[in-house]
């Protein structure tokens, strides 16, 4: 790996260019001393029609949109290339395919340009999202220590937090994730993918203690979300058979039952985090965070158990670039480079 002398940490313009490419979407971000500059998305909406993501069409459209969406990134930055101090990419988790396009590209742009590249952990990304800060001067940080619900289409966990680069998984899912419960429910009531934002919308119609649904027993501050799953289906199928338009007739009240039950299954756990670990810094990251029954859910325990409550904007929540560059900010001021063998990873972990 090539030595690189880094700008001392007071100096200004350490500029980022963030590449994010784990599954679906194409983002390019740029920030400059932790300001975000610009953060540039490209959605795949060829996945809509097979109710989820099909790795090799994400792969090839990547392929399509790494370039357009780089060069748009820069522009709307209003830098130059030759400004970037650093390109950080996300090596993993994610699917294969996906990253190796970003990979490939941040690599090639690195010797092209000279400069340093920093492999940035997908999951660590959403976490410091918490810590973008606002051309406007916007900035509500968490403190340290804290504790982060993760909660994505991927990934359920509680992360105790200590530092920007000093992260510790004490919970985490031991099947499937919340986001992918939400989405496959609603696969099953024949809702449109992603699924989560559908049922968040229906949700606000219906009433929330209308059906139950089975909560596991797992120990310790892990999740489960196979038998909700389960349980959902099993439910679907007895009551199609006493009404074939049972679904239709009760969207609403599923919706909103389902999405109680999965917020509650999330903040029993975090409960229990917060109370073992005396941490009233509480945060949240990842793409069911944007569920708004999550959100109010959060607020309400906030104000019941004194937390100090930190939920990022929308716009930081789902997969993006701009949570890739702002932790290739912080691994830059530390020294943190990566050589050009790296390879990505279908699963990794903090």
């Amino acid at each position: 790996m090539k030595n690189f002398s880094i700008k001392n940490k007071k100096d200004a313009n350490v500029t980022i260019l963030g590449i994010e490419s784990s599954c679906d979407d194409t983002a390019a971000a740029i920030i400059r001393d932790g300001v975000i500059l610009s953060n540039v998305v490209a959605g795949q909406k060829v996945h809509e029609e097979y109710g989820g993501v099909v790795p090799e069409l994400a792969s090839r459209a990547h392929q399509q949109n790494i370039i357009p969406v780089v060069d748009r990134a820069i522009a709307r930055a209003g830098i130059e290339k030759s400004d970037i101090s650093a390109v950080a990419f996300t090596r993993g988790p994610g699917l294969l395919g996906s990253l190796l396009v970003g990979t490939s590209f941040a690599k090639g742009f690195s010797l092209a340009a000279g400069i340093p590249l920093i492999e940035v952990n997908h999951l660590q990304g959403h976490v410091l999202a918490l810590f973008i800060k606002e051309k406007d001067g916007a900035y509500n940080p968490p403190k340290f220590p804290f504790l982060c619900l993760l909660v994505s289409g991927g990934n359920s966990q509680i992360i105790l937090v200590r530092d920007y680069l000093d992260m510790e998984v004490i919970g985490q899912t031991i099947d499937d994730a919340a986001g992918e419960a939400f989405d496959k429910c609603a696969k099953v009531m024949g809702l449109p993918y992603p699924g989560g934002p559908h049922v968040d919308r229906l949700a606000k119609q219906g009433d929330p203690h209308r059906f139950n649904f089975a909560k596991p027993r797992i120990s310790g501050l892990d999740y489960s979300f196979s038998g909700l799953k389960t349980s959902f289906l099993y439910f679907l199928r007895d009551n199609l058979k006493e009404n074939e338009n049972f679904i239709e007739e009760n969207q609403a009240d599923l919706c909103a039952s389902l999405q109680f039950t999965i917020i509650d299954i999330l903040l029993n756990k975090l409960k229990k985090a917060a109370k073992q670990t005396g941490v009233k810094e509480i945060t949240v990251a990842g793409g069911v965070s944007a569920n708004s029954g999550l959100r109010t859910a959060l607020q309400e325990n906030a104000n019941k158990h004194g937390w100090n409550l930190i939920i990022p904007k929308f716009e930081y929540t789902m997969d993006n670039a701009a949570m890739i560059a702002i932790t290739g900010y912080y691994k830059y001021l530390n020294g943190e480079f990566a050589g050009q063998d790296a390879v990505p990873f279908a699963r990794t972990q903090l």
